[in-house]
């Protein structure tokens, strides 16, 4: 089962843009789809978006579409998200899953998880 490091996380102004990266050990990472969530202070965990096995198709919530892109190096065992035009809104701590089965936001189908990093974007 691989295992999740989520980075580069940090604080941002509103308007700014971030790139966070999900990397997986193990040689079973190209045969995930991978997805990433956040979760703000006393709020659920919340899909953000996902990435099919191959790479080739995405899905995201519509509240960063547009804005966020997700995107994969099966080389390198990796995932990023690529966040632009921050808003406050956007502050949580982000994390990045994978699943067998999907890539989309039902969050019961996500079996590994990485412990998050946080994001705050200041007004």
């Amino acid at each position: 089962q691989a295992q999740l490091v989520e980075s580069g996380g940090g604080l941002v102004q509103a308007g700014d843009s971030l790139r966070l990266s999900c990397a997986a050990s193990g040689r079973t990472f190209s045969t995930y789809h991978m997805a990433w969530f956040r979760q703000a202070p006393g709020k659920e965990r919340e899909f953000v978006g996902g990435i099919t096995v191959a790479g080739n198709t995405e899905y995201y919530s519509d509240s960063v579409k547009g804005r966020f892109t997700i995107s994969r190096d099966n080389a390198k065992n990796t995932v990023y998200l690529q966040m632009k035009s921050l808003k406050p809104e956007d502050t949580a701590v982000y994390y990045c899953a994978a699943s067998r089965t999907t890539f989309g936001m039902n969050i019961n189908e996500y079996h590994v998880w990485g412990q998050g990093t946080q994001v705050t974007v200041s007004a």
